[in-house]
């Protein structure tokens, strides 16, 4: 069975549920070196949009058992 790649979670940081994807290979390799881990595999990026004239994405990384898998909330840094 697999996984679905977007799932409706809770996100920390919008207070709601909202649409979540898992991370693209380069979303990977961008989370792994921005937080320091060797794995990223299990994480879940929110995709609700916080700003409509811009289109921006809330982009805060969870664990699908784990709302707050941080102290803080950790966005994903944007792509350059």
């Amino acid at each position: 069975m697999t996984t679905s790649r977007r799932l409706t979670l809770q996100c920390s940081t919008c207070g709601g549920p909202h649409p979540h994807r898992l991370l693209s290979r380069e979303e990977e390799a961008a989370a792994k070196r921005q937080l320091g881990l060797r794995a990223v595999y299990d994480f879940w990026i929110c995709e609700n949009v916080v700003d409509t004239d811009t289109g921006a994405q809330c982009r805060t990384m969870r664990r699908w058992a784990a709302t707050r898998p941080f102290p803080k909330p950790v966005k994903l840094l944007p792509p350059d």
